[in-house]
């Protein structure tokens, strides 16, 4: 299916709890190769590493195309919360954008929808972009429930007055993150169909503009099928995203 959309593509990389500072070198052997002139223009590309090592690495990405995100945020700009980190500081210390609603937080930390809607709240009210993750585990799946969870959760997850400047939706089927499955096209474009007109509805015109990513054991190998989907505006990626090679095919990939 040939891609039909318009929109920039982005191609974000969620380290999760992975990496040091030994291995910043894989985003810094990315940084260089977006700095060679022709590779890959038209597509924006992110890491998001943990939270000890983002202001390195934005001061190491700087200035140039590699952009970096946090993988969270507290809802609140301040206060006794212990381990957690406001999105004023990501800001403040070089994060452009921040993942929320990742299904790892909904599942080890006990977040609801309404939590997600207060980090994404708190992602704009500090300037900066908010990823916003939706999916359906496998038991969702298998009673066919998969766009009634997603229609929900993009519903209850996001605030009012969402717009493309600040807001990107990433589908990640809980089934498929980090197991090596991978969702088929078919079953991409319906959801990312469906999650489309559902901003239509919600939004107008600007529901058009806003990127939704795909996420799931995306892979240098798979990445060109996904990305060519309509509606695909790109992809979080997850293992795939540690090793500079990796990365760079999928983003490779996205900008042929």
């Amino acid at each position: 299916m040939a891609r039909e959309s318009p929109l920039r593509p982005l191609i974000a990389g969620n380290w999760k709890m992975n990496g040091s500072v030994a291995a910043l070198a894989e985003a810094l052997a990315v940084r260089d190769r977006l700095r060679e002139p022709g590779f890959a223009p038209g597509v924006d590309v992110m890491i998001c590493p943990p939270a000890p090592l983002l202001a390195l690495l934005a001061r190491e990405a700087a200035p140039g195309r590699l952009l970096v995100g946090g993988q969270d945020c507290h809802a609140l700009a301040s206060g006794a919360h212990t381990g957690d980190v406001s999105a004023e500081l990501l800001k403040d210390v070089g994060a452009c954008a921040v993942i929320v609603g990742h299904s790892e937080r909904r599942a080890e930390h006990a977040e609801r929808d309404i939590d997600v809607r207060r980090k994404v709240a708190a992602a704009h009210r500090a300037g900066l972009t908010a990823i916003v993750c939706l999916g359906e585990t496998a038991g969702e799946r298998r009673a066919g429930l998969t766009l009634a969870v997603v229609g929900r959760q993009l519903r209850v997850s996001l605030p009012e007055h969402v717009r493309a400047a600040d807001t990107v939706i990433a589908y990640e089927p809980v089934w498929a993150i980090g197991s090596g499955l991978t969702a088929e096209p078919g079953d991409v474009a319906e959801v990312h169909g469906f999650l489309r007109q559902a901003l239509l509805e919600r939004c107008g015109q600007e529901g058009g503009k806003i990127r939704l990513l795909y996420g799931g054991s995306v892979k240098p190998d798979n990445a060109k099928e996904l990305l060519a989907i309509a509606d695909v505006n790109g992809a979080l990626v997850g293992g795939a995203s540690l090793k500079a090679a990796d990365f760079l095919g999928i983003v490779a990939a996205c900008g042929a």
